[in-house]
């Protein structure tokens, strides 16, 4: 069963959440295995890609935010960029793209630096799209590296989204994911501010009577339990029993989740893809036609075919554009 539940800790600033995603994680990979042009994604791989659905979910669930959170890495290994874009109401869609002829050269084990950043330049990404823009609009978007302070690639996406938390939200966070063929999955573990908007004190307060009330304490007690998950676990339990088995201690109360369960979901329509193809121009869509061949355009995300004949790219240019936004994701043939 996929799922998504939060909860705080009666009485402290800290929250949590924790996903887990099955049925439409599989689906996610039926569908690029199902793909003659791309085939199934290498085994290390759709484990990041897994790891990105499921952060991307909890990231999406801990804000107040009506649009696409799109979490990307940038890689110049031979993965060039990995995608997860999860929407308010927990649609997500995940996409990869590999160099050309390095299918067959990734290995099921191989890490974040084999894959993303073989000559340290691999960048990781988070934006905020919303779905309501006025003309001058622009997306929120905070960008790290995949480097530490001494210069080596971070192990882990947990570890390389800690970072982006710590640096540029500075919010203190314990993030676990994990992924395999069947299951994506994470914990989140996070302190929330004592000042500014959602202070459970009721009260402002300075860093020294955070102190003194014991804040700090109560997130590392709690962070540390949080550590203690192993990857399997969280691969293999149903949430209710993580969750019983970390914080046995502890009071919990959970926010109401119902009805926000994770679920795949691809934006692409034939509209949307004429749209693309309108602001290609005219001339260099019309060059695209190859005698009676239709221009072919795929979707990443979902795999969706979408035929343009002569007739097609005529109406194309000859219709009004609509105002929609099309995101990346479709491959032109």
């Amino acid at each position: 069963m996929s799922e998504i539940q939060k909860f705080l800790f009666d009485g402290l600033p800290v929250r949590g959440a924790i996903v887990r995603v099955d049925s439409p994680w599989q689906e996610v990979l039926t569908r690029r295995a199902n793909n003659s042009e791309t085939g199934a994604y290498p085994a290390g791989l759709s484990r990041v890609l897994g790891e990105m659905t499921a952060a991307g979910l909890l990231m999406q669930s801990n804000i107040h935010f009506d649009g696409a959170l799109v979490l990307q890495i940038q890689g110049d290994g031979p993965v060039r960029l990995a995608v997860a874009e999860v929407k308010s109401d927990l649609r997500f869609r995940a996409t990869a793209t590999i160099a050309p002829s390095q299918q067959d050269k990734i290995a099921a084990d191989a890490t974040l630096k084999d894959m993303f950043n073989v000559h340290g330049q691999g960048r990781c990404a988070i934006t905020l799209d919303a779905d309501e823009k006025h003309p001058s609009y622009q997306p929120y978007q905070g960008i790290v590296s995949l480097m530490d302070e001494d210069g080596n690639t971070l192990p882990s996406l947990s570890e390389i989204l800690q970072q982006y938390m710590r640096l540029s939200e500075q919010l203190d966070t314990v993030l676990i994911v994990a992924a395999n063929e069947t299951v994506a999955a994470g914990l989140l573990i996070q302190r929330i501010p004592v000042k500014g908007e959602g202070n459970l004190a009721g009260a402002q307060a300075n860093t020294e009577e955070q102190d003194v009330l014991g804040h700090n304490e109560d997130f590392n007690r709690i962070a540390t339990l949080a550590h203690s998950l192993a990857e399997q676990e969280l691969l293999e339990l149903d949430s209710d029993t993580i969750l019983r088995r970390l914080f046995w201690q502890e009071t919990l109360s959970r926010v109401d989740t119902q009805g926000r369960e994770p679920h795949f979901g691809c934006q692409c329509d034939r509209e949307r893809v004429s749209n693309m193809l309108r602001g290609l121009g005219q001339e260099e869509v019309s060059d695209m036609l190859e005698g009676d061949k239709p221009i072919e355009v795929g979707c990443e995300f979902c795999g969706a075919q979408y035929h343009f004949d002569a007739v097609d790219v005529a109406q194309i240019f000859s219709a009004p554009a609509t105002n929609q936004n099309l995101q990346d994701g479709h491959q032109l043939h």
